[in-house]
């Protein structure tokens, strides 16, 4: 089974840089670590837990609802990455109280042996722009390890972010907080150990995770964050989610929709964003100067190069291409899963019409022409789907420079007003 989890780890860290664009990960403890449950937030399905344990250089076993290990296949891979399961009470209703005992004492074994542990403490994946409530589960498998004799046990709340989590080619951010010690909190704590590791727990994922009351607060709170780190030279997603647990607690003091400087902002900021979608630009190629980086000349060549393999890749992978495009249809209103749909769905789709192209050419064609074709098959969806990152990148740069002016004049608007607000509050 260790031989199939470092398998499967390779597998979906290939997997995660063709899904992402970019993934961050900062505050990533380091390799050896033991005894230590890792808490994340939890909105976008499958893929949250694939995020952590391919970052990390040590095992993780995931923590996994009940139903999932009655699917024959995924029961396999579950058990390939240790997952333990637990009994939630939404997926079955008639479960006896203290389902999840016989869990506890099991995880309290895992953590006896050095072993590390990943939970979601909302106990859902969500669609919502805030954390869900903390559930006591994480605390209560701590407690039980503690009370079993395991000392030296910590935990570390992880904060995932995307910026646009169910597109494809989007960016991701795994962000790794304080690590915290169960011994000092259980000999100040005593019987209200549980509640003192869930309520530390649930500050710092709220220090870690950029949260709004709504989501259209969201959306304003992270293209804030957005304009304002641009600002500062850094275009990371690990910048944008500091300043935007900064602007979050700005809102905070204009926590009144009808203040006059929250209407500027918002007014403000929207207009801006308004017109970078109907110009097709994007925020950071307005910024004044984006510094030219060493080698573009020498990409650009070798995108030039491969410009015929790009084109043959996207004709022969169109009709696949467009069979993840239909998560969005299956998830209906849960946006929480269509990334989880569409890279389960890609997984199933691509490598059938990969191999059937090569059966294909395999008995059509002779040697080498044969072996050529399957490196073409093998090569081709590769080369477009640098082309289609490239191309995009191209295109907003474009549409930057044609409207630039006035783009650039309603960015400063909104950059004025948020800097207003924030001079306010820094006053207040």
């Amino acid at each position: 089974m260790s031989m199939v989890r470092a398998v499967l780890l390779s597998f979906f860290r290939v997997l995660g840089g063709i899904y992402f664009r970019d993934v961050e990960a900062l505050g990533v403890p380091p390799e050896g670590t033991r005894g230590r449950l890792f808490a994340a937030n939890h909105v976008n399905g499958l893929i949250d837990p694939i995020l952590v344990v391919t970052r990390v250089p040590f095992p993780i076993a995931p923590v996994a609802k009940a139903p999932l290990f009655k699917v024959p296949v995924l029961r396999t891979l579950l058990r390939a990455a240790e997952a333990v399961p637990v009994v939630r009470k939404q997926d079955e209703p008639g479960a006896p109280a203290g389902s999840n005992e016989a869990v506890f004492d099991r995880v309290a074994d895992h953590f006896g042996r050095g072993g590390n542990l990943l939970i979601f403490p909302e106990g859902i994946s969500h669609d919502e722009p805030q954390l869900a409530p903390i559930k006591t589960g994480p605390a209560r498998m701590l407690a039980r390890a503690h009370a079993r004799g395991t000392r030296g046990l910590t935990f570390q709340a992880i904060a995932l972010e995307f910026d646009a989590r169910d597109t494809f080619r989007s960016r991701a951010l795994v962000l790794f907080g304080p690590v915290r010690e169960v011994d000092p909190i259980a000999e100040r704590a005593g019987d209200a150990l549980v509640a003192q590791i869930t309520e530390r727990l649930r500050e710092d994922l709220s220090e870690l995770v950029v949260e709004g009351r709504t989501w259209p607060e969201r959306r304003l709170i992270a293209r804030a964050a957005e304009m304002l780190a641009h600002e500062s030279g850094d275009h990371s997603l690990a910048a944008w989610n500091d300043i935007g647990r900064q602007v979050e607690a700005a809102r905070r003091v204009l926590s009144d929709p009808n203040d006059p400087r929250y209407q500027r902002v918002e007014a403000a900021v929207s207009a801006y964003y308004e017109l970078l979608q109907r110009t097709g630009a994007r925020e950071d190629h307005v910024v004044a100067a984006v510094p030219p980086k060493p080698g573009r000349l020498l990409r650009a060549i070798g995108l030039v190069a491969i410009l015929p393999l790009a084109l043959i890749g996207a004709l022969l992978y169109a009709i696949p291409y467009q069979a993840p495009r239909l998560a969005t249809r299956l998830a209906g209103r849960e946006r929480d899963v269509v990334s989880t749909y569409k890279l389960a769905i890609g997984l199933a789709v691509y490598p059938l019409w990969m191999l059937g192209l090569s059966l294909y050419v395999l008995f059509a064609l002779r040697a080498p022409q044969s072996l050529a074709a399957l490196l073409v098959i093998v090569l081709s969806p590769l080369a477009a789907l640098l082309w289609l990152d490239r191309s995009e990148l191209l295109s907003a740069r474009f549409s930057a420079s044609r409207n630039l002016g006035a783009l650039r004049d309603a960015r400063a608007h909104a950059l004025a007003a948020i800097n207003q607000a924030r001079a306010y509050v820094e006053a207040s």
